[in-house]
């Protein structure tokens, strides 16, 4: 596996007595997008300020590309752009205007780099207006523009589609996802949006009251969820009082579709295949029986009630 873009660990960060962040470790891996989740108040923005060397952690260790951000900060964010909260600009400057100045300070190439970005952010033909006649929306893909300048490896966004319409939030989900499968790029995403984090990202780590539940791939957290079955059948009556009676089965509800939802305990093994010749033996019908795994929304709502991992 290739080195780690971030890696964290033991990340604890105080406020006087209250932990932000309370010994954080993970790790973001190249050309992957990351979620990283949880409640406002989680200490989702700490890390991220943290990550950028905005902020000390108070133990712990973070390096980016590599390096250590405490130790080498200038070779750890040499490619590294950043959206931190919603992106400030002069208004009475163009787009154009506020990305000429940000690549005059950043130096190198950025300059010529100006108008192939606000192409890609879909800004071109509004460059040339104020930055004071944009929408939310336009704001936010003209922040990605500006982070875009340094030709970054990792780009790090805190909330960035708070405040978002739907076709802002669309937008900004199918640039995000560009970047990553066509650029190659790792972007890591603070959001408390469970259904944009599900659409948009490959890896996630869930925090709650700064501490770090659980953290892996999507697919994994997911598969890792309580399992359910929907069932169709055509005595449901008599099939719902056959299932409860296992020892496998949590509970079974009827739907108003007429499908069965059973969800399975976790802890007790339940083989789907017993399950249909329990209800064939007993002479019922079954024209559908198929595997439900929790959404986000209630593998997540599951683990930050529960203060449990995955």
């Amino acid at each position: 596996m290739a080195e780690p873009i971030i890696r964290c660990e033991g990340v604890t960060r105080t406020f006087r007595s209250r932990a932000a962040l309370d010994g954080i470790s993970l790790e973001v891996q190249p050309g992957r997008c990351f979620g990283f989740l949880g409640p406002n108040g989680a200490g989702k923005t700490t890390l991220i300020r943290c990550i950028l060397g905005l902020a000390r952690p108070t133990a712990g260790r973070i390096t980016v590309r590599g390096h250590d951000i405490a130790k080498d900060p200038a070779a750890a964010l040499a490619r590294v752009g950043a959206i931190v909260e919603e992106p400030r600009f002069y208004g009475y400057l163009s787009g154009r205007q506020n990305l000429e100045l940000w690549a005059a300070y950043t130096g190198g190439d950025a300059a010529a780099r100006v108008e192939p970005v606000l192409d890609r952010v879909r800004l071109l033909d509004r460059a040339g207006d104020k930055v004071s006649t944009y929408s939310l929306g336009m704001r936010q893909r003209l922040g990605v523009a500006r982070a875009l300048l340094s030709d970054p490896e990792l780009l790090v966004l805190d909330e960035p589609t708070n405040g978002l319409d739907p076709d802002g939030v669309a937008e900004f989900r199918v640039l995000i996802r560009d970047l990553v499968e066509t650029d190659g790029r790792a972007v890591f995403v603070s959001s408390h949006l469970l259904d944009e984090i599900q659409k948009v990202c490959d890896d996630l780590a869930i925090v709650n009251q700064g501490t770090l539940i659980t953290s892996g791939t999507l697919a994994d957290l997911l598969a890792g969820g309580a399992s359910a079955l929907r069932i169709e059948c055509d005595d449901s009556a008599r099939a719902q009082q056959l299932l409860s009676a296992q020892a496998s089965v949590a509970s079974v509800t009827a739907e108003p579709s007429g499908l069965l939802a059973v969800q399975l305990h976790a802890d007790v093994p339940a083989n789907r295949a017993e399950l249909n010749r329990l209800l064939v033996e007993a002479g019922l019908a079954v024209s559908r029986l198929e595997p439900r795994t929790e959404s986000l929304e209630e593998r997540y709502l599951h683990l930050v009630n529960e203060g449990g991992a995955a």
